[in-house]
């Protein structure tokens, strides 16, 4: 075996050993700060994800952060161990899609698309499941909090960036849209938000470095 591709083949099962011992996804920026100085996180990774490929656990993107899964054709054999989720209330579900469209967007923005005042249980629902989160106060009299959605509504939606939501044409073939829409009726693109985030006032970031789990490795013995 070369020396090039010894360590190719050495790179990757680096990153399996992070990611199997993770206890949420992780980002090349994450690999990065684990692997041995200037190694090619990227290449390994997909190098990674072709040799999981048709494989019973597969390794996928999620909100640009990335972890092993179940292969999808094999989800039947989980059915049984799995809780059932929490299911979200009508007026959730129309309160999420409006903030995932539209985000980063206000309550009372909220409201104005949905035609009815939002309910404050509706949106503490949503922030307790983590699919939402405060995005920042809108520079604007009274100061509203702004909402946007989190990595992990991507990774329960299994999207890997908020760019694959449904466009107009998918949701009609889904017929969630009917023919007869409006005219100048659209569908917001979330990828390309309508407000400068230069206009919102930020709490101080929450980075924390990734969490791995350790319950496989013993105390040293004393020497």
């Amino acid at each position: 075996m070369s020396e090039t591709l010894f360590e190719s083949v050495f790179l990757e099962r680096c990153i399996e050993a992070l990611l199997f011992a993770a206890a949420e996804p992780l980002s090349l920026d994450d690999l990065a700060r684990r692997l041995p100085e200037g190694a090619d996180v990227a290449a390994g990774v997909e190098g990674l994800r072709v040799r999981c490929e048709g494989r019973g656990v597969e390794l996928v993107n999620v909100g640009g952060r990335w972890r092993f899964q179940t292969a999808a054709d094999l989800a039947f054999l989980m059915t049984e161990e799995r809780d059932t989720p929490r299911r979200l209330s009508k007026a959730a579900q129309e309160t999420l899609a409006i903030i995932a469209y539209h985000q980063p967007v206000t309550r009372a923005e909220i409201e104005a698309v949905r035609g009815v005042q939002a309910s404050s249980g509706t949106l503490d629902i949503l922030l307790e499941l983590g699919l939402v989160k405060m995005r920042g106060r809108r520079r604007t009299p009274g100061r509203p909090v702004t909402y946007g959605t989190t990595d992990l509504f991507l990774e329960h939606y299994g999207l890997a960036n908020l760019a694959d939501l449904p466009g107009m044409s998918e949701m009609k073939a889904a017929g969630l849209l009917g023919l007869d829409l409006p005219p100048g009726f659209s569908v917001p693109d979330p990828s390309r938000p309508g407000e400068d985030e230069d206009a919102l006032d930020f709490d101080p970031a929450e980075g924390e470095a990734p969490e791995f789990v350790q319950d496989y490795v013993g105390e040293e013995e004393p020497g």
